[in-house]
Formats: structure tokens, sequence, C-alpha cells
């Protein structure tokens, strides 16, 4: 049976480098970096006091003020980023044909900060004083929700909870639902907004996080030999697919294709990846399969990469493996550097990225990159962007519990 190829039409972002594709775009590849110190709280008795957080953004931009204040802030980012793919597509829903138009939100933890803060009403003012909305704030399927109830969309609505995958298995699973031509267009991403002093002393305790709270730009080092741990982040990513023949037939400016994707499990440990990195390889392997594509017709893979010891190692192996002799013929980044780790975001805002790359010729730089680790010895494109015509590009998302998803990128010819 042949398979209904699908396009990316429309761009949506709000990162720590900035609140649109286009500033993102621009801050990234100049080798800038949106990390630094705590704003959201005081984060004075934690051991880590820097964060990656999105800033000066404004949900009435996007929202109705009522709406907005019945939204967590992580449905809030996904309404945005939503809104924004939409008119970059050219897109607006027309009530006929919108049971046509799917939803796939995903999101690593929902409203983190929400429960925190209901929690602390519970116990300190009462159970009268719980806010009646907690749980549709909270509930990580609300951002997919809020984007349907924000712009009318009737058809399908889905929302995984996949840790770090859960960006890159948000678009995999877009593509999957238009194959099966239940709809013609999908507004798919990831969406996070964790940042809460519970969360991030969890991530420290565990001994996740970067320490380097006194040089914040530099604490993000993904495969540097001197990384120790990741900074925790927050934003969205969204993007509009189509099917080719929905895209063609309202002559849409088409970016690239998204041409497959797969998943795999390690089924190893919680939080730990598998040291050989086999579960990695085998999801690139494939979803090269799933997109018809051989490891030396991939010119560029955009890496989970957190900066965390044992996982840009293991990344790093299961690239190899997956490659072969092509592994160290491939331009590999890793966009944490500049924005940290955006946890359910971060496949989807690292798909973004890679759309750019394939529309503009330019791999993203790995900032950071000043001191080579033996065991991670791959081309990570060092601290300056790359000009690179790109065919086809990976973009890798690994997740607590060993959860792997890799979407597949192609040029559209």
């Amino acid at each position: 049976m042949a398979r209904t190829r699908v396009v990316v039409t429309g761009l949506g972002a709000l990162t720590p480098l900035g609140n649109d594709p286009t500033t993102f775009w621009e801050q990234l590849i100049a080798g800038q970096s949106g990390i630094g110190p705590l704003q959201a709280f005081d984060p004075s008795p934690l051991d880590v006091r820097i964060a990656a957080e999105v800033k000066d953004f404004d949900p009435k931009q996007y929202i109705e003020h009522r709406a907005a204040r019945r939204m967590d802030r992580f449905s809030q980012f996904a309404v945005a980023a939503a809104v924004q793919a939409l008119n970059d597509a050219g897109i607006s829903i027309d009530p006929e044909d919108s049971d046509r138009v799917g939803v796939v939100m995903n999101t690593g933890g929902g409203g983190i900060p929400t429960m925190s803060r209901e929690v602390i009403n519970y116990h300190t003012k009462g159970p009268s004083r719980v806010n009646p909305f907690f749980i549709p704030l909270f509930a990580p399927n609300m951002a997919a929700c809020q984007i349907s109830l924000s712009l009318g969309i009737h058809g399908p609505v889905r929302a995984g909870v996949a840790a770090c995958a859960a960006g890159s298995q948000a678009l995999v699973d877009a593509y999957e639902l238009l194959q099966t031509g239940v709809v013609d267009v999908v507004i798919a991403g990831g969406t996070e907004a964790g940042m809460d002093p519970v969360a991030v002393a969890a991530f420290s305790n565990m001994q996740a996080l970067s320490r380097r709270n006194d040089e914040p730009q530099r604490a993000s080092r993904p495969f540097d030999a001197e990384r120790d741990g990741f900074v925790f982040g927050e934003g969205c990513g969204a993007l509009i697919l189509e099917t080719e023949a929905h895209a063609k037939a309202r002559g849409a400016r088409v970016y690239c294709e998204l041409a497959g994707g797969a998943m795999s499990s390690d089924a190893f440990h919680i939080t730990a990846p598998l040291e050989d990195g086999s579960g990695a390889m085998k999801a690139m392997l494939l979803a090269l399969k799933s997109a018809n594509l051989t490891p030396e017709d991939v010119d560029y893979l955009s890496a989970h990469g957190t900066s965390t010891p044992l996982g840009d190692k293991a990344e790093t192996l299961a690239i190899k493996r997956a490659f072969g002799d092509h592994a160290h013929k491939l331009a590999v980044s890793s966009i944490k550097g500049a924005i940290g780790h955006l946890v359910g975001a971060a496949g989807a805002v690292a798909a973004v990225s890679v759309v750019k790359a394939i529309e503009t010729g330019t791999v993203p730089p790995t900032i950071n990159q000043e001191y080579p680790d033996p065991d991670c010895d791959l081309d990570y494109v060092p601290n300056e962007a790359r000009e690179l015509p790109i065919r086809a590009a990976l973009v890798n998302a690994f997740g607590f519990g060993g959860q792997n998803a890799v979407a597949v990128f192609r040029r559209y010819d």
C-alpha cells in the first residue's frame, strides 16, 4: 500500500532564545545562549539556580484573557505556538472542515507548577481554597485540548506523556494519523513549563543537572568532556503537517517533508540509557526504514545530546552503530547547548530547527564544545553554524523510562 506523503507547511516556537521561530533560529545559528539565572521563583535554597526559561511571554497576544487564566503555562505555550504555526502555514480553521484537522500535542509532565501550588493551598489554607479548575489546569492532555477549544478543531485530539521523547513521538504519531486518511492537517508538537522548585530539586538530587551556577551560558555542554548535567528548560514547538495532496490543493508553501519516524524502548532503567545504545540505535534504523532511506542518504542529525555524562556517550555509540562508517561523515549537533533541555518540548523544538536547517542549508552549532571527549568523537559542529545542503535529517529524542523516538525530515522536491 502506497504511503501518503506528509509535508511541513507551518512552524511555531516559544523558546529560551525567542518567542517565535524566526527569532529562535537567528539566535541559534548565531551561537547565542538562552540560559541564565532562574527567574520563575527564588532558587536560593537550591543547589541549582540556573535555567533555560521563556522570557517576556504574554499569553494575551494569542488567547483571550479569561481563557488564559484557566490554562496552565504549558497549555498557554501550546496554544500560542499552534496559532503561530497556523498563521505561518496560511491556514484558518473552516468550521465545515474542522473535523479534518487533528491535534497531537505531547508533554513530559503537564502542569507541575499548578500541582505544587494547589497542594500548598490545601495544606496551608484548607480544602475550600483549592482551585476548582485544578484538574483541567494540571492534566497533561489539556494542552492538546486547549488548542482544539481555542481554534475550533473537531478532529482527533491526542496527547501523549513520554518524558523527554514526547516532542518527537508527537511527530511520529501525527505522521501515522495522516496515513489513515482521517485528517488532512495535524498540528503536532511538544510543550513543557515545569519550572517549579520541587521539580528542580528532584532533578538536582538525582545528580542530573549542571551546577555551573556562576557561568550559566557555559553550563550546557553536549558531548564536551567537562559536561556535568543538563540545564532544565521550558518551551514549545509546533508544526503544521499536511498531506501533500491537501497542501498542493491550497497552493501552500512547503518547507520540507516529514518522511517517517519510529519509536523503541530500552526496557532497561527508569532514568539511565542502555550503555551500548542499542535501544536508540533500533529507533534510528526503524525510522530510516520507514522513510525508505539508507544511512548514507542522511546529512544531518539533531542529537538528543542533553549534556549528561552517560546520555551523550550512549547516544554517540548508538549513532555509530546505526550509521556505521557514515557516522563520521554526518554533521551531528545538539541545540541544548543553547536552549537547555526542554523535556517534553525538546524534540519538537529541535524539529523546528531541523526544518529551518533544511530550508536554509545551515546546520546549527553545538555551543560550549571546548574539550574533546574520546568517547564522543563525532562531528558535533562545534560552536559555529555551518553551511551544508541537507537532503535528509533525523531528530533524536530519548526519555526517562527508556522511551526513544526519532523523526525523519527530507528536502521536498
